[in-house]
């Protein structure tokens, strides 16, 4: 007869009462979130890590951002690795989840991208920039065309800037707000497109081909987030520190060739 979890339960407990040794449960694997991308091959590599301390992690990719929060505010998660503190505040904010950020993981540098130019150097009057419509990668978006000299933002715009915070834009230039998902696709149609690097990958794009990217000093990395009820699970916080181990990093810098930058 196919024994189940119940009578194993049950099993240890008349076990006990006999003083008979009996094998423990395994725990159940931990279950990381993750966006689609290059994000997974990290956390991949810190589950073989895990694995050796005898910690099973699953890792569960997702092609749409909203349901990784989602998932881990219903249970379905134990953590998710894939968000920068702003998102995860609009997150928290607009749909009351009771998730609280971790540790920082690591900067994945968004960058502008083209189809038509060399140079943002190059952005003709009136062209067209398409721009992730979530708020906080379109603030992000922006930040960076400021620093690339295309466009100026009012003093004191911060995280939840937007299209309207522009003190100046001297070529005119038209904003197109797409889902982060659509935006490499829509690069036929427009003159650049900023692109967060996980769907520059998928899409095939080579980071190294963009106009401009961020750098190690972006305030939008990366950072580990739980449940309030989880955030001290020892061995989800074991599984975190392996993450921020010497062997990971080592691992983020060779395998990525400094298109994704370790913050430890």
């Amino acid at each position: 007869m196919k024994t189940t979890r119940r009578h194993l339960i049950a099993a240890l407990g008349l076990g006990a009462t006999l003083g008979l040794a009996l094998p423990a449960l395994a725990a159940d694997p931990l279950k990381i979130g993750v966006s689609a991308g290059p994000y997974g091959d990290i956390l991949r590599h810190t589950a073989e890590l895990a694995a050796a301390q005898g910690i099973e992690a699953e890792i569960i990719e997702f092609t749409d951002w909203p349901l990784i929060n989602e998932a881990l505010a219903h249970g379905d998660l134990d953590a998710n690795n894939f968000q920068h503190i702003p998102y995860l505040q609009n997150q928290i904010t607009a749909r009351g989840f009771d998730l609280v950020p971790g540790p920082a993981s690591i900067v994945v540098p968004t960058g502008v991208y083209s189809a038509r130019l060399a140079s943002l150097a190059d952005l003709p009057e009136g062209g067209t920039i398409a721009i992730p419509n979530d708020p906080s990668n379109a603030a992000r978006a922006l930040f960076l065309l400021e620093k690339a000299g295309v466009i100026r933002l009012k003093e004191g715009a911060g995280i939840t800037a937007t299209v309207l915070d522009l003190a100046g834009n001297p070529r005119n230039l038209r904003f197109v707000e797409l889902d982060a998902a659509q935006l490499p696709t829509s690069l036929p149609d427009v003159d650049a497109a900023v692109i967060t690097l996980n769907y520059a990958v998928l899409a095939g794009l080579d980071p190294k081909t963009a106009l401009i990217l961020e750098d190690e000093h972006s305030r939008w990395h990366l950072v580990w987030a739980t449940r309030r009820d989880n955030a001290e699970d020892a061995r989800l916080k074991t599984f975190i520190n392996l993450y921020r181990s010497p062997e990971v990093k080592e691992f983020i810098l060779s395998r990525f060739d400094g298109t994704i930058l370790p913050t430890w």
